[in-house]
């Protein structure tokens, strides 16, 4: 599903990522922990290929057994609209649209039409126990309800992998073990991939492999 080499990164001159190397199975959930600065995010960034490794040609990145590290950026724009979902800490939904608009935004963008983005997004909804929230806007949706639609849209194109950056980490405690109780249950209906970076150890430890990182690379 994801094999990683060599992924280095450093940002005006600190080192923040050293030679990282990682593979990651089809339906695995992968916790990354560590302290704050250990690379965690800059980590997933790159994966998700929202960043690129330094010497890109000593590097090597597949996912779905797809080099992305040698498309251009047409071509890995429409590899991340089809194969990848993002949630992120803070939803990051557009508050001038309802929760059905939001989950419908990446589908529109890889050119499905707007009653089959439609019908999907409606699907996933009721499956997130939404379905009588499709018509509400994020403002009106409580934290929990805002993350949920957050993971809709990162499932609207069937994605091959999700990657999540502290997902539950603005939720309270009883919102983030529903969230962490999807995850695994998106998994196993889906055979969905998850790589989560977090600061949560109760999600960490249920996950099927936890990854410490620590002043830019893998503990081992």
């Amino acid at each position: 599903m994801i094999k990683a080499n060599n992924i280095s990164k450093q940002y005006n001159g600190l080192q923040v990522l050293k030679n990282v190397s990682l593979e990651i199975n089809k339906g695995e959930v992968v916790a990354i922990v560590g302290a704050s600065g250990a690379g965690k995010t800059t980590l997933l960034q790159i994966l998700g290929v929202l960043d690129f490794p330094d010497k890109k040609n000593e590097s090597q990145l597949f996912i779905n057994d797809t080099n992305v590290l040698s498309l251009n950026d047409k071509q890995l724009a429409a590899f991340r609209n089809k194969n990848i979902g993002f949630i992120f800490q803070f939803h990051q939904l557009l508050p001038e649209f309802t929760a059905l608009e939001n989950v419908c935004i990446p589908a529109f963008v890889a050119g499905v039409s707007k009653n089959e983005a439609e019908t999907e997004a409606k699907k996933i909804l009721e499956y997130l126990k939404l379905g009588h929230r499709i018509n509400h806007f994020p403002s009106e949706l409580s934290g929990g309800e805002q993350q949920r639609v957050a993971v809709a849209r990162a499932l609207i194109n069937k994605p091959a992998v999700i990657f999540a950056d502290e997902p539950s980490g603005n939720l309270d405690t009883n919102s983030a073990e529903k969230l962490h109780e999807l995850f695994f249950n998106l998994r196993d209906s889906l055979n969905q991939t998850f790589v989560i970076v977090t600061h949560n150890e109760d999600l960490a430890n249920l996950a099927d492999r936890k990854l410490v990182m620590s002043d830019g690379k893998f503990l081992i």
